[in-house]
């Protein structure tokens, strides 16, 4: 790899869409824990 090589760096639109998919598992998998949590409770 030479130092003129331009970074590879994904595109702006890849990395929200990886930081958006990111927030929606992390919101996702609370949303489970809560759940099961009220489903213990009952």
């Amino acid at each position: 790899m030479l130092w003129s090589d331009p970074e590879n760096e994904p595109p702006k639109e890849l990395r929200d869409a990886q930081a958006m998919m990111r927030r929606a598992g992390l919101i996702l998998a609370l949303t489970m824990v809560i759940a099961m949590l009220a489903a213990g409770l009952h």
